[in-house]
């Protein structure tokens, strides 16, 4: 059953969930100190999706000028396949076109194919491959991107 997804800024009282995602879905997790750091930089947006009143996913946007990378996204094990990770890439991109981006570069793992067919479902080209880019294990990556228009 999909459960009822909200999407909103992550706010430091959110760290612990999103650790707890992170650590859980990523062989080389990102540590505390570093989503701290991410959540006060100007050019990163952290956002969470919510769930039952829990934080059941979060991405990671970093915006450069003109061009983005979807640095993260992670949905909870337990929430995987409730729309929230399509909740959280919707949202992400409404921001990315809300900071006029017009290129969103993101990696993915080559084994991760409900990943990269969300990315694709939303517009995400694959546009090469980075080898050996993820480690334990070693994985390479497909470097995927998406071409937003400019609204006028």
């Amino acid at each position: 059953m999909t459960a009822r997804v909200s999407v909103r800024r992550a706010m430091r009282s959110d760290l612990v969930a999103i650790r707890r995602i992170e650590e859980t879905s990523f062989s080389r997790p990102w540590t505390s100190e570093t989503f701290a750091e991410v959540l006060g930089a100007p050019e990163m947006d952290v956002l969470v999706a919510v769930a039952g009143g829990e934080v059941a996913g979060y991405a990671v946007l970093a915006t450069r000028e003109r061009e983005a990378e979807l640095a993260n996204l992670a949905v909870s094990e337990s929430s995987r396949g409730e729309g929230i990770g399509r909740a959280l890439l919707a949202r992400s991109i409404e921001v990315f076109r809300e900071r006029g981006v017009r290129r969103v570069l993101l990696a993915v793992r080559t084994s991760n194919l409900g990943a990269m067919r969300l990315y694709r479902r939303n517009g995400f080209r694959a546009i090469g491959s980075h080898r050996s880019y993820y480690e334990g294990p070693s994985e390479d990556a497909c470097i995927m991107l998406l071409t937003l228009q400019v609204q006028s």
